[in-house]
């Protein structure tokens, strides 16, 4: 794997400035592939159920345990490292009526700031691509949750057909991750931290449709949208298509891809 040099300093930045609302404008609130639609195959596969603790690790704007609160009734709790993503989360619950049913914190999911065997279920939607130790991460996963509790999580991966250092490489810089872990590098992680694999789906050819979508998007529909929030500058504008393009072939290719993975504490 291709390692950058990222740290959450670097992705708080994105997630703070006009580059994480560019993702909001093409992907909306939820920021993550599929949308509704991906978090209720989430959830089903889960087997998620109403009165569960639910923390959310990378909580970010907080949409996906709204999703979960609103649809499943579930107790939420949410992660995130950039405090701008967690005011937002607050006030945007507020706002959805939802006060008090969330609670939300400012730290590392690496070192979460919960007791061991607190939670029902773990839950992450494309985000832990962002994180620069995903060992670590699984290992704090699996502690928080109670026995017989369930890991779910969507994420952007290196796809079954592998992609060159220098490709890697370019993706990840793009993007502000510290490197990307692969399918079968999460069911080794989950393994290693006595966690029973359930499900472990690769989604890379409908990824690969995904962002032929929010290329479009970009190019066809809210290039003014977009414009205005990178200041008016063409130059990034056509440099962000380009690498969107870049990703686009690797996707179709294989190479670079998506999963969902369910795992269960035994």
């Amino acid at each position: 794997m291709k390692k950058t040099n990222v740290t959450l300093k670097d992705v708080s930045a994105v997630y703070s400035g006009p580059e994480g609302v560019l993702w909001e404008l093409i992907m909306g609130e939820q920021i993550h592939v599929g949308g509704f639609g991906s978090s209720m195959a989430l959830a089903q596969k889960a087997d998620i159920k109403e009165g569960q603790k639910v923390l959310d690790l990378c909580s970010a704007l907080g949409a996906g345990l709204r999703f979960l609160v609103k649809n499943f009734k579930v107790q939420g709790f949410g992660l995130d490292g950039t405090e701008h993503m967690v005011n937002e989360a607050v006030r945007r619950t507020e706002q959805d009526g939802l006060k008090g049913s969330i609670e939300y914190k400012l730290g590392d999911v690496t070192a979460i700031p919960w007791a061991e065997n607190n939670f029902d279920v773990v839950w992450g939607e494309d985000a832990w691509c962002y994180v620069v130790d995903k060992d670590k991460l699984i290992s704090e996963a699996a502690r928080v949750l109670k026995k017989g509790g369930t890991i779910s999580f969507t994420d952007w991966v290196e796809g079954p057909k592998g992609l060159s250092d220098e490709d890697a490489e370019r993706i990840n810089t793009f993007m502000k991750f510290p490197y990307m872990e692969s399918q079968k590098g999460y069911e080794a992680l989950l393994k290693k931290h006595g966690l029973t694999l359930k499900v472990s789906d690769d989604l890379t050819s409908e990824f690969a449709d995904y962002i032929q979508l929010y290329l479009d998007m970009v190019s066809k529909q809210l290039s003014f949208d977009a414009l205005r929030i990178i200041g008016w500058d063409m130059n990034m504008m056509q440099a962000i298509g380009g690498e969107m393009a870049f990703m686009l072939q690797k996707a179709r290719e294989g190479g670079f891809g998506r999963t969902r993975i369910v795992g269960v504490k035994e």
